[in-house]
């Protein structure tokens, strides 16, 4: 029996460290971020739903969509962003039920679900447990001003467009305190997975 574990947290909140982490240890990792930008790739049905809907304007001259161009269409637009996510959600969400079901049927003891928007998506029936990789608000706003460069309002305004991390915490099955070191973390990571009798 495999154990599929959806895996979510903040911006820079370290999710991708602990990503990292269970890859590095043998487990599958299906990354919701990266099989976004594939289903709108040329010659996927979404791509060619998506030029129909937004217009030949908004690809490159290679014929691939051009993200800062499509973004700023559906970031100030709630309509277009829903439109957007109705073409492109399901189509992610098939791809990774398809790839979860492969990696089961090769006999994987553990399969997770990288989804940054796990709980806004309500997506955690796709999981038999979520984790959620946390920080406190202080080390979130600090992590995300120096990461990207940005002012700490331009940090705060990107940490509130999501769902609060200590909402999201409150969801979660169990949490990984992503705010000391990386070893501690890692520790975290192990003890859980020996709790779940992935690894010994």
């Amino acid at each position: 029996m495999s154990l599929v574990i959806g895996l979510t947290g903040g911006i820079a909140s370290g999710k991708s460290t602990v990503a990292k982490m269970f890859a590095d240890l043998g487990i599958p990792v299906i990354d919701a971020d990266i099989i976004a930008r594939e289903v709108v790739e040329p010659g996927e049905e979404p791509y060619n739903r998506v030029v129909e809907v937004f217009g030949k304007e908004i690809l490159s001259p290679d014929g691939s969509i051009n993200r800062p161009k499509l973004g700023s269409i559906i970031f100030s637009n709630e309509d277009r962003r829903e439109q957007l996510n109705q073409i492109v959600h399901p189509a992610v969400r098939a791809r990774m039920l398809k790839k979860k079901e492969d990696y089961i049927e090769q006999g994987e003891k553990c399969v997770v679900l990288d989804i940054p928007l796990l709980f806004e998506s309500k997506l955690t029936s796709l999981a038999d447990q979520t984790l959620v990789v946390y920080v406190d608000s202080e080390t979130q706003r600090k992590r995300l001003m120096e990461r990207n460069q940005l002012t700490e309002q331009e940090a705060m305004d990107r940490i509130r467009s999501q769902m609060p991390l200590e909402e999201k915490a409150k969801l979660a099955d169990e949490l990984i305190n992503n705010t000391c070191s990386i070893e501690e973390s890692k520790k975290q990571l192990v003890d859980l997975l020996k709790k779940w009798n992935v690894i010994e």
